[in-house]
């Protein structure tokens, strides 16, 4: 009986799970987090706020309704153990849960966090978790990259601040002053007319150090970025393509077994037929034996 209960409840969790699963519904969860967006963008138009405030809330708190509904209905499709476990529900759940807690006191800065529920756009599109995914696989790559950046950029900032600080303190006059001046070195940001030049006027060969940082910084370690994130979306892709040609090749196996199960019983089968032919035909042939 009690396996009986277990196979049933396993049973209508599955179908909710399908339920869940279906592309109607998650393109209506899709619509709704963009609602819900443009909702919360709208709460920062003061004119907007003014007239229809009240009715922006109750849209909102509807939004986190649903939400509340979807995920509680995913807890008890999955289980909370599975739940829990899986990395993009437990996002889901973060961003809801965050709407949730009172927004007074000392948790009114958790009114602005409720922009986080946007995220969930990146949940519940599959080629946005893709993305997501392959950048998350990039972080080893991307952090070995960073260490070297920052290793580049103190020691540029150790030499220029010993060698421009002094004349010019406001760019250089420290190691964090320097770090920032060449960052906005290595984005281009006005480098040229805002800093080197001002610097080459009273020092002629700093294009000596400049150029050859921008050529590091900017056209190497920043493509190396670029080079890190596309390796790991191709990986990310082949991994996929690998999963579905090995679950076709698993449904191949599987039809395969099927059809040799299917031809073994059609084997079986007519050799029932053949013995009861047999029997039946010596039957006949005793009958006629008989009569003669």
């Amino acid at each position: 009986m009690s396996s009986n209960n277990t196979d049933h409840q396993a049973g209508w969790r599955r179908q909710l799970q399908l339920l869940l699963d279906r592309p109607a519904v998650q393109r209506a969860i899709i619509i709704v987090i963009l609602l819900n967006a443009l909702i919360l963008g709208l709460e920062t138009v003061p004119a907007l706020t003014a007239t229809y405030g009240t009715l922006l809330l109750q849209l909102d708190r509807a939004c986190l309704t649903i939400f509340v509904v979807e995920l509680t209905l995913a807890i008890v499709a999955m289980g909370p153990r599975a739940f829990f476990r899986d990395p993009w529900r437990l996002f889901d759940f973060i961003v809801v849960a965050i709407a949730l807690v009172p927004s007074t006191g000392a948790f009114s800065i958790l009114r602005s966090l409720r922009v986080l529920r946007i995220l969930r756009l990146a949940s519940a599109s599959p080629r946005m978790r893709a993305v997501v995914s392959a950048l998350l696989s990039a972080i080893p790559g991307l952090g070995s990259i960073i260490s070297l950046l920052l290793l580049l950029f103190y020691v540029a900032a150790v030499m220029t601040t010993k060698i421009f600080g002094p004349s010019f303190p406001e760019w250089f006059g420290t190691i964090g002053a320097s770090m920032y001046t060449l960052f906005q070195v290595m984005t281009l940001e006005s480098w040229s007319m805002g800093i080197v030049r001002p610097v080459l006027a009273e020092f002629p060969y700093a294009w000596l150090f400049f150029i050859p940082f921008i050529m590091i910084a900017t056209f190497t370690m920043l493509n190396l970025f670029i080079a890190v994130i596309v390796e790991a979306m191709q990986s990310q892709a082949s991994a996929a393509q690998a999963r579905q040609q090995q679950e076709l090749e698993a449904l191949a196996d599987e039809k395969e077994r099927a059809l040799h199960a299917d031809i073994v019983r059609l084997h079986l089968e007519i050799g029932e037929l053949k013995v009861m032919l047999g029997k039946q035909l010596r039957q006949s042939a005793d009958g006629v034996r008989d009569e003669l």
